[in-house]
């Protein structure tokens, strides 16, 4: 939410001739942005209603690329398919992550690059769910996260400890971890996060991960 696209999609490097594979693409306004820098995408979302917003914005954009109708915890797609595979927010926030990564490891191909964001295990030590409201006091125990769960949405969150179990446990090697923080004068659209506490605290990270045999 602080970050401009062109450096969010900077943590992948050169997707020149690449295939990816985006999680969760909803309007697909990333794949579309890869497509225009010589990248291979396939767009993936669990909505069709969101994937004829994605079709409507390919034909607007003059590229093509294959969108998927299935959830990120069962990809009907072949082993071994992928460069890199790539979510902002999506499917690594409403997806299990014992099963999303899992899939992400059978995707890839050897050497290939997972890289997320969501939002943070601090973001949610200081949600407070009855309220529906970030505050600025602890409210939940971080070793009890493990899912959200409210009428409309389920969100799952893992202590940062057993995220990096998770990734090594299938063949995943931590590259980095990308904290992120309001610049000085922010302004955003989103309302989730004041400016002011995203100064403080990090609400979102980038999280990138190689695959290895």
């Amino acid at each position: 939410m602080w970050q401009i696209p062109e450096s969010e999609l900077a943590v992948l490097g050169d997707v020149s001739g690449l295939d990816v594979l985006e999680l969760g693409c909803g309007a697909a306004q990333w794949s579309i942005s890869l497509a225009k820098l010589a990248a291979r995408p396939v767009g993936l979302d669990v909505s069709a209603r969101q994937l004829e917003h994605a079709r409507k914005a390919l034909d607007a954009a003059g590229v093509d690329f294959p969108l998927v109708e299935a959830s990120g915890e069962d990809v009907p797609l072949d082993d071994e398919s992928f460069d890199v595979v790539f979510c902002d927010h999506g499917a690594f926030n409403f997806a299990d992550p014992c099963r999303l990564v899992p899939e992400c490891a059978r995707l890839l191909r050897d050497g290939g690059l997972l890289a997320f964001s969501k939002v943070t295990p601090i973001f949610d030590l200081f949600y407070d769910i009855e309220a529906d409201e970030l505050s600025d006091r602890l409210q939940n125990d971080y070793f009890a996260l493990e899912r959200f769960e409210d009428d409309e949405t389920v969100d799952f969150q893992l202590p940062y400890g057993e995220t990096v179990r998770l990734l090594r446990e299938h063949g995943f090697v931590l590259e980095d971890l990308i904290e992120l923080r309001a610049p000085d004068g922010a302004t955003s659209s989103y309302d989730l996060v004041p400016a002011e506490w995203a100064r403080r605290w990090p609400a979102e990270n980038i999280w990138k991960a190689r695959r290895r045999r």
